[in-house]
């Protein structure tokens, strides 16, 4: 049996890492949309296989990390928070506000982890030629990792709106 005081301690470093690995994942995100991707558009072709490989590499390892641990995270901190703590439900029966804004946010977020791991990065391995294709391929492929990247920027705003909401007790 543990103390009140102990759980708290526990959800309390969970909740940090939570949102250590969600400054990584977004700040990658933003990164990737509003420096790179501009960055890319003027970088000398003869340059780009002597910077992207160590430079790119790096950063979506960081990336892929952070959304994965800001995935498993958030949804364990809801499970113990929400569901086993009893704060989904308010006094009538129904969704606490707190409960349904963390659960929306939750849901965006996981469109988002689905996108790093199931889009954006088997899309970026094809552009970067670390899985064999052509040159349409990766053209195709580039193309298919920044619309899904753009997509979780879009979502992101909506998402930590979520965050801000749940934390105030939810906007009415």
């Amino acid at each position: 049996m543990h103390s009140p005081e102990m759980s708290a301690f526990i959800q309390l470093v969970l909740r940090w890492f939570h949102i250590f690995a969600g400054v990584i994942w977004i700040g990658h995100l933003y990164f990737f949309n509003f420096v790179n991707v501009p960055f890319q558009g003027v970088l000398d072709k003869e340059l780009k296989p002597k910077v992207n490989p160590a430079l790119l590499l790096r950063a979506l390892w960081w990336f892929r990390w952070g959304a994965m641990w800001t995935f498993l995270l958030g949804w364990f901190l809801f499970a113990i928070t929400y569901l086993m703590g009893g704060n989904l439900w308010d006094a009538d029966g129904g969704f606490s506000r707190r409960g349904l804004w963390m659960l929306v946010g939750g849901l965006l977020g996981s469109v988002m982890w689905f996108n790093v791991w199931f889009v954006i990065w088997p899309a970026q391995q094809k552009a970067l030629g670390l899985v064999e294709a052509d040159d349409a391929t990766k053209a195709a492929a580039a193309t298919r990792a920044m619309m899904f990247s753009r997509t979780n920027t879009l979502l992101s705003i909506p998402m930590l709106y979520c965050m801000v909401a749940a934390q105030n007790g939810g906007f009415a």
